[in-house]
């Protein structure tokens, strides 16, 4: 279990998808579930197949969710290709904020290609960046190299991060499996902390 709760490798797999694939999936938590994916690689990978080999195990668990960030990123290229300015369009909802998507805007044209890259380690730039390459009509060779580079970057850096430190610190005495809620609550601020000082820097200065 995680954090007290039942989760299956197919439960990851489609959080990881729906975050990188559907507008609507901006609120998943995908860094910290891909970190503690690393905690519970084995756990989550019995659930389809039993190996024995440590190394492998999370080598399997990371290829599976690079993978699904790979066709996530394509279906949010292709709904953005398809939708074209109607987002732009679009009225504010529960599920979609234009401000969010605006940000996105701004911030693949700045970092042009590497944005798709940039995108995976951060919270609602990482659902956006997708759908805005495809709105622009970004090159789908180009799109495609950096989405895969990004996918086994993220996956891999993240899980094999979080197996690992979670051995290293079972050898110091401490089980990081009992202290889930702090990891989640660090990982969230690391994660979001660029993005908020991206949003604090476009805040007007008050004149006095």
């Amino acid at each position: 279990s995680i954090g007290g709760v039942q989760i299956g490798l197919y439960i990851v797999l489609f959080v990881v998808f729906a975050e990188t694939g559907l507008f609507a999936g901006f609120f998943l938590p995908g860094d910290s579930l891909l970190f503690l994916g690393g905690i519970y690689s084995r756990e989550l990978m019995e659930n389809m197949v039993s190996i024995p080999n440590d190394f492998l195990n999370v080598f399997f668990l990371s290829l599976l969710v690079a993978i699904m960030g790979i066709l996530g990123n394509m279906t949010g290229y292709w709904f953005g290709s398809k939708s074209g300015y109607y987002l732009f369009k679009k009225e504010d909802t529960f599920w979609f904020k234009k401000k969010y998507l605006l940000q996105s805007k701004d911030f693949f044209e700045k970092y042009g290609g590497k944005a798709i890259i940039y995108a995976r380690f951060l919270p609602i730039f990482r659902t956006f960046a997708p759908i805005i390459a495809g709105i622009v009509s970004m090159d789908k060779k180009k799109f495609m190299f950096f989405n895969v580079l990004s996918s086994f970057l993220w996956s891999f850096i993240l899980i094999f991060a979080g197996h690992y430190l979670y051995g290293v610190f079972l050898k110091q005495g401490i089980d990081l499996k009992h202290h889930i809620e702090y990891i989640i609550i660090i990982i969230v601020i690391i994660s979001t902390f660029p993005v908020l000082v991206k949003l604090l820097k476009k805040r007007p200065v008050e004149k006095i």
